[in-house]
């Protein structure tokens, strides 16, 4: 069997394989934010409580595979900047696997359907922008959503994930989970950490705004000369 020439080109392959991994993303991001809305419809305030449990898993597993994009940009298969996408990730792996995981009480509060709300927003949003984007296809709404959706809800991602490390304080102090005793009379509280860590994120918070909206600019700018032209 004789492929076409095309399916042989690296820039086919790479934009093939971008594609995948995008919807793979959509399908597991609309998936969650799908689930999440049948069940609120059905069993209203409660099925808050029981997000994690329901969705949690998934929401995991998509935001392990998210992890490839900081690979992507390394190798240069994706353009974007490496520190910023870093430092978002870092964010949602910190908050998902460090604090949630580890305390089974957090896990039923609000604040949790409501991150994972705003996450899967972004994400649903940003992936199908990222996945007809690479094979050509542009819609002006689309686009402008993609660069202005994280405008508000950024923001209040950050101040969602802030108010769940709060929460989740009395129980890393009662449980001691990952606090150790080290040799030589000292010791790691991990409360202080985490409490060190919410002044790092809102730093990180205006890196990333900062970056974020000067992309928006270029690439609205970019958009609206394409546009001109056609």
């Amino acid at each position: 069997m004789v492929l076409p020439q095309a399916w042989l080109q690296p820039r086919y392959k790479k934009n093939t394989y971008l594609f995948i991994y995008y919807l793979i993303q959509f399908c597991g991001h609309s998936w969650i934010f799908t689930n999440m809305t049948a069940r609120f419809f059905s069993f209203g305030k409660d099925s808050m409580v029981d997000t994690f449990y329901a969705i949690g898993l998934v929401m995991r597993l998509c935001q392990s595979i998210s992890l490839l994009e900081l690979l992507h940009i390394y190798v240069g298969i994706e353009s974007s900047h490496l520190l910023p996408r870093f430092l978002q990730l870092t964010e949602r792996i910190i908050l998902l696997f460090v604090v949630i995981t580890s305390q089974e009480e957090i896990q039923g509060k609000y604040v949790v359907c409501v991150l994972f709300i705003f996450w899967n927003l972004l994400d649903m949003v940003r992936y199908t922008y990222s996945m007809l984007s690479v094979i050509g296809i542009s819609y002006a709404a689309l686009t402008w959503l993609s660069q202005t959706l994280w405008m508000p809800l950024y923001p209040l991602c950050v101040l969602a994930e802030a108010f769940a490390i709060y929460q989740s304080l009395p129980y890393f102090e009662s449980f001691g989970t990952y606090s150790t005793q080290l040799p030589f009379d000292l010791s790691i509280y991990f409360p202080y950490v985490l409490k060190t860590y919410l002044m790092v994120l809102f730093i990180g918070m205006y890196f990333t705004y900062s970056h974020l909206y000067s992309e928006r600019r270029d690439v609205l700018r970019v958009f609206a000369l394409q546009k001109k032209k056609m």
